[in-house]
């Protein structure tokens, strides 16, 4: 880690870890601007109603193209929206922020 007095935690055989790269300047400092790009709908989310048509459409999305995936907001932007597999060119996600959002806000999606 680029953080000094970091966690001393070793990794064990047959552990799973999550690695995030991102590219840097070289001079080590982070910097955080609080904008959300990651999402992943919560594995444990309960059956809410929602109210939202935009909400159950991005929802309805969201579980044909990643499940339980993490995806950020430029892949529901594209012309497959995440997926050409799945939705061929025919997924872009358009005025889906309100959507987005509502989810988050009940605990479908987390950030």
């Amino acid at each position: 880690p680029i953080v000094a007095g970091g966690d001393a935690t070793r990794m064990e055989e047959g552990e799973i870890f999550a690695i995030e790269t991102f590219g840097s300047t070289g001079r080590g400092h982070v910097v955080e601007d609080m904008e959300c790009s990651h999402y992943m709908k919560n594995f444990d989310a309960p059956r809410i109603p929602l109210r939202m048509p935009r909400a159950k459409r991005l929802l309805a999305h969201i579980n044909k193209t990643f499940g339980t995936l993490g995806f950020c907001r430029r892949w529901l932007e594209r012309p497959d929206g995440g997926s050409m597999f799945v939705n061929g060119t025919n997924g872009r996600q358009e005025k889906y922020l309100g959507a987005l959002k509502n989810l988050c806000d009940v605990g479908i999606v987390q950030q």
